[in-house]
């Protein structure tokens, strides 16, 4: 799908164009699914002693909250297609809120894991960032758009291991209310505000730089939706899709684990948290299990970028050999933490493997736009389903009375070093290559002209 008019820069701190509103719009929107999504996880130490959780059951419980997200993934990028990414959020947004919200009515294992699973939902929300950011940018900054958009969305599975112990702890130390309803009104709370967003999403976005779907499709400026027919079958039929939802989930699904489970394995694991009472180790946990998903600020931004630069350089195959260099340093540095006993070197060793993790999420994304086209939501709910595939295998080793976790992170960093090598898959055509360089020149050329003119208009 050609898409006019594109942004040929990223300028932050601008509300005005519909670019960059789309931008924020969609990176906040993302943002609080993300927290509300493992809002929870840093509550779990609460919620396994009310209900007398095993390992096994938790272990179901990380596994549910990201499988449902694979399959709506796969749908939310035709539905995208369809009516476009405005709507799309706005309604994922509003009713994602629902379990969010729900979860805190659950009474046993069999209730909680009901909500855990329906949360999962919000989750496909990334596909839609990506989409809204891939129509609204041109090739030369697409992929530090997408990086950054989705980096900044990211980084409330950080925020929320902070923040929701302190909501948690403000609901009892101020509120007065019990454990069991301090973490049951905490995640009623995200839910809510997720609701909001998602009205605000609709008043205050477009599908496209030019409009929105229905009324371009009206005036013949888009393709009608029946056109649309067989795109999702052709982006299955490609292999380098496939290879992409594998290697998406070598990197993003290892993130969704790592947010499931970092606050217990501190909690577990280490003898700094063996004398502390439950809600200072709650807090403290969340704290260190934040540093993870907290370079996402900058880390898969940079990732994107880098995207971008190897790309200018070397063209399509130059973002792929990037791709490669990125996953494969994650899988070297997840095998390291993993044999990590002390915490003052787990920690420095965790935001090493947390930057390798964002940058090859960015990495990934930045080649996503230029698989294909005209099938671009396909394209990206395919691939963004692999990440959440990737979890809920991972979610497998978490579970099984056979293999603790340190062995099972062991295990995960040697499958991920593997998939690097699956981007040797990824190859494009001559034709892809000029057709990529020829709009990455004409954008880089746009943005020096419209640099120049504000240049002189300021004189």
């Amino acid at each position: 799908m050609d898409i006019p008019n594109k942004a040929t820069r990223i300028n932050l701190f601008n509300f005005t164009t519909p670019q960059m509103r789309a931008f924020h719009m969609s990176w906040f929107a993302f943002f609080l699914c993300f927290f509300a999504w493992f809002g929870i996880a840093p509550l779990m130490k609460v919620v396994r002693e009310e209900m007398l959780l095993t390992k096994e059951q938790i272990g179901w419980c990380i596994i549910g909250s990201v499988a449902i997200t694979v399959i709506a993934r796969l749908f939310i990028g035709w539905l995208c297609d369809h009516i476009g990414p405005r709507l799309a959020y706005t309604w994922l947004l509003v009713l994602g809120a629902i379990p969010v919200m729900g979860i805190g009515f659950a009474h046993d294992y069999t209730t909680f894991l009901i909500f855990r699973i329906a949360i999962g939902a919000i989750g496909a929300s990334f596909v839609i960032t990506q989409y809204h950011t891939s129509v609204m940018f041109a090739p030369n900054c697409v992929g530090t758009a997408n990086a950054t958009t989705a980096g900044w969305g990211n980084l409330g599975g950080g925020v929320t291991q902070i923040i929701m112990p302190l909501i948690f702890t403000m609901f009892i130390g101020i509120f007065g209310f019990s454990e069991s309803l301090g973490w049951r009104a905490s995640m009623f709370l995200a839910g809510l505000v997720c609701a909001l967003t998602g009205v605000a999403y609709f008043f205050l976005t477009q599908d496209t730089p030019d409009g929105n779907f229905k009324d371009l499709r009206a005036a013949g400026k888009l393709p009608q939706k029946e056109e649309k027919k067989g795109m999702f079958l052709s982006a299955c039929k490609d292999h380098r899709v496939w290879a992409l939802f594998v290697i998406y989930g070598a990197c993003f699904g290892i993130e969704l684990t790592i947010n499931n489970v970092a606050a217990l394995y501190f909690l577990d694991y280490f003898d700094y948290f063996k004398n502390m009472d439950t809600t200072k180790a709650i807090k403290m946990a969340g704290l260190f299990a934040s540093m993870f998903g907290l370079m996402n600020i900058f880390a898969r931004t940079l990732g994107g970028a880098f995207g971008d630069r190897f790309g200018k350089k070397w063209g399509l195959s130059g973002r792929v050999k990037w791709l490669f260099i990125a996953i494969f340093c994650e899988g070297i540095a997840l095998m390291v933490f993993s044999r990590m006993d002390v915490l003052a070197m787990a920690l420095p060793t965790l935001i090493v493997f947390s930057l390798f993790v964002q940058m090859s999420e960015g990495a990934t994304y930045s080649v996503v736009p230029f698989i294909n086209k005209k099938a671009l939501g396909p394209v990206s709910g395919i691939v963004g389903a692999g990440g959440n595939a990737g979890a809920v295998a991972a979610g497998f080793l978490f579970k099984t009375q056979a293999i603790n976790w340190p062995t099972a992170l062991f295990i995960l960093g040697a499958i991920v070093t593997s998939c690097a090598f699956l981007t040797f898959l990824v190859r494009f055509n001559e034709e892809t290559e000029e057709e990529a360089r020829l709009a990455t020149e004409s954008a880089i050329t746009l943005k020096t002209g419209e640099k120049e003119l504000a240049a002189s208009m300021g004189n």
